[in-house]
Formats: C-alpha cells, structure tokens, sequence
C-alpha cells in the first residue's frame, strides 16, 4: 500500500505562483507514473501533468508553458510549479501514483498496477 501526501496548496492572486509537492511513502514496489490531477466541484477530474521515471512530460493544453512538473525518484516524491496563475485554475489538486508489482511464477514474470491518490491540496485564485 503506497500513502501519498500532498502540500503547498493555498490562496493566491492572479498572476501569482505556487508549488505543490507529493511524497509517497509505504510498502513501494516500483513507482513508474506520477501525475497531478484537479478537479471543481461538478466536474470530472481532469488530468493537469504527469511524468515518467525517465523524465518524459505530459501537460494539458490549458497549463502548458505555466507549469511545471518535476520528480526525484530516489525521494519518491513529485513537484508542480505553477506560474502566472489564473483563476480558472481554482481546484483541489490530487497527486497520482501507478505502483507496479512484479511477480514471478516459475518462468513467468506477472505485473500488476496499482494506482493511488492523495488527499488532494486546495488551490484558490483570486481575481
């Protein structure tokens, strides 16, 4: 079971910045994907950055260029920057992580996906 802990939300004015961090802590077997997700009341939560163990990115249109996503593997852990902040980025940010576990049965080697959230942290910008 992997815990993750999120921080750093808060209230900011527009054009403001701030960074979200998430640590991952428990029984980890080989944590590949973490993410950062939002979602407002009413709405699906939607998928706002995610990054691999290699590095490789991924942002939604809407923060692209405005944030940053970064990992340290070693510390399992994932940081959001987030620059020139807008109101419609109010939500409450979830960190996501997939565990993946690998099981061997003879000569076969089985993985299984697990993916976890957070608590989520509260973003408010005003305008």
């Amino acid at each position: 079971q992997v815990h993750l802990v999120e921080s750093g939300g808060g209230l900011v004015e527009a054009g403001g910045s701030l960074r979200l961090s998430c640590v991952a802590s428990g029984t980890i077997n080989n944590i590949t994907t973490m993410a950062w997700y939002r979602q407002v009341p009413g709405k699906q939560r939607e998928l706002v950055a995610e990054t691999t163990p290699g590095g490789t990115t991924n942002y939604a249109d809407s923060v692209k260029h405005r944030f940053t996503i970064s990992r340290d593997n070693a510390k399992n852990t994932v940081s959001l920057q987030m620059t020139v902040l807008k109101p419609e980025d109010t939500a409450i940010y979830y960190c996501k992580a997939t565990d993946v576990e690998s099981i061997g049965y003879g000569f076969r080697v089985s993985t299984y996906e697990y993916h976890y959230w957070g608590q989520g942290t509260q973003v408010t910008v005003s305008s």
